[in-house]
């Protein structure tokens, strides 16, 4: 059994400021082919699906499809404030290596 994906309390408290629940929408983080390194996270605001796993907290939800679940398994979704610019990030143990953008890995 892989272990779902965590989503930390700071990723929560973005989600909360942006007033995504009140909106009826979730964080869906995808995982997708494409991107530098075979892979890449899509990562938008969307309405829960059905065959969604939801993890939830401080009244907000991140969703992950089914497809994306074993990509995802033991990551751990944040949310960060850097001179760049304020993003979710995803520190995914299954990557093997990433691009500098953070958005594209393989496996």
């Amino acid at each position: 059994m892989q272990l779902p994906p965590k989503v930390t309390e700071r990723a929560f408290s973005r989600l909360s400021e942006i007033g995504a629940g009140d909106q009826g929408q979730a964080l869906r983080i995808a995982v997708e082919g494409g991107g530098c390194s075979g892979f890449q996270y899509d990562i938008r605001l969307d309405q829960p699906a059905e065959d969604d796993l939801v993890l939830e907290g401080l009244g907000q939800k991140v969703v992950v499809d089914s497809v994306s679940l074993p990509f995802l398994a033991g990551a751990t979704i944040d949310f960060t404030e850097e001179l760049i610019g304020a993003r979710f990030t995803i520190d995914n143990p299954n990557a093997s290596s990433s691009c500098g953008c953070g958005t594209s890995f393989s496996m």
